[in-house]
């Protein structure tokens, strides 16, 4: 199964229910080091009137690269058949 990487800042609205949002930004304490967090979110339809997103953490706030935190929620999105990571850095 072949994993998209997008960046959130040029997708308008998300069509797919089920993806992975990997976040990075600069350690407050120490501007040297980068924090991933990594979200998996599920958008389901209840009773066809309203979508309820749930968002599960699967890394938080963990010393990571940008490109560590891609490749490791690629990975996981690749053995749990998610096809798109949406990249915000």
């Amino acid at each position: 199964m072949e994993v998209r990487v997008l960046n959130t800042l040029t997708v308008v609205g998300r069509p797919e229910k089920d993806y992975i949002r990997v976040h990075t930004c600069a350690d407050p304490d120490n501007d040297t080091v980068t924090l991933a967090t990594i979200e998996r979110v599920t958008d389901k339809t209840v009773e066809s009137a309203s979508t309820t997103t749930r968002v599960r953490m699967l890394v938080e706030r963990q010393p990571m690269s940008s490109d560590a935190a891609i490749e490791l929620a690629t990975s996981y999105a690749e053995r749990k058949q998610i096809s798109v990571v949406y990249a915000a850095q």
